[in-house]
């Protein structure tokens, strides 16, 4: 075996070692998925006062395609994911009202997926495409957080029952909205 082709066999098993090179799960969202406590695979800090974390967000792709006779196509995916191996919770802490509480920020991930394709839908492709899909991402994850943080704030991290029952209605028809 040449040089060369031990250094490239031995970065490849270095990577796999690392893990580098295996792929993160995921849970893709879907209108009826609903979480449960299996779901969250991580070990929960002990310094750690939440009794839970769901760790989501939203993930896109896309490719452009420039051709004279046929013309400009952009297409893209976006879709908003969960994390098991990032999401935690502690049993003793956690209820069905904390599960539900989770469940809504992987729903207001979808929310902000969905205008993710609605602002990426209006994009015309061109040199610029690239920088516009850049910049709708970050302006969109922008305000993902911002709501998400607001949602906790609002709901005192569920323990606010009232207003918990209240942002379950507000998402819920959200998400309707089509």
């Amino acid at each position: 075996m040449s040089f060369f082709k031990k250094i490239v066999f031995l970065l490849c098993m270095f990577l796999v070692a690392k893990g580098i090179a295996q792929t993160e799960e995921t849970i893709v969202w879907r209108p009826n998925l609903r979480l449960n406590w299996s779901n969250f695979k991580d070990k929960a800090p002990i310094n750690n006062r939440a009794a839970a974390i769901t760790a989501s967000g939203i993930t896109y792709k896309y490719t452009t395609y420039f051709d004279k006779k046929k013309g400009n196509r952009f297409t893209y995916e976006v879709v908003a994911l969960f994390y098991p191996n990032k999401s935690w919770y502690k049993p003793e802490l956690c209820t069905a009202i904390t599960l539900s509480h989770e469940q809504l920020h992987f729903d207001i991930a979808e929310i902000y997926a969905r205008k993710m394709r609605l602002s990426l839908s209006k994009i015309k492709p061109s040199k610029h495409t690239r920088n516009q899909v850049k910049d709708i991402y970050t302006a969109i994850n922008k305000e993902l957080n911002a709501y998400q943080d607001l949602y906790d704030s609002e709901t005192n991290y569920s323990r606010d029952i009232e207003k918990q029952l209240l942002w379950q209605t507000k998402v819920k028809k959200q998400l309707q909205l089509k």
